[in-house]
């Protein structure tokens, strides 16, 4: 009885951990819909520009990739310099940097 069980609860636990990463999708596929949906509503410039601006700000690092608030219209960027991770802040309305952080 407690085998049926275990294996019962292991074949719920793979379930649930193949699930995750469809959800991490599709929450990353929304967060891209909504900043294409402000963009095109005139609330936030066009991400090159704002990536562009953040790029000149850090210099020599790496880009790793970006996420958009939708609330506040604010993206967050992510680099790597010097060995080390760095978040930028920016405004999607103006493209200004709002805060650093390591």
């Amino acid at each position: 009885m407690k085998r049926n069980s275990l294996i019962a609860g292991l074949g719920v636990l793979s379930a649930l951990m193949a699930m995750a990463p469809v959800a991490e999708a599709g929450n990353r596929r929304d967060e891209q819909d909504a900043a294409r949906r402000a963009m095109l509503d005139g609330q936030v410039m066009p991400f090159s520009l704002i990536k562009r601006r953040v790029d000149a700000a850090v210099g020599n690092a790496t880009y790793l990739g970006s996420e958009f608030n939708p609330s506040s219209n604010r993206y967050r960027l992510k680099y790597v310099k010097d060995g080390k991770v760095v978040w930028v802040d920016a405004d999607g309305r103006t493209g200004d940097i709002t805060g650093w952080a390591r």
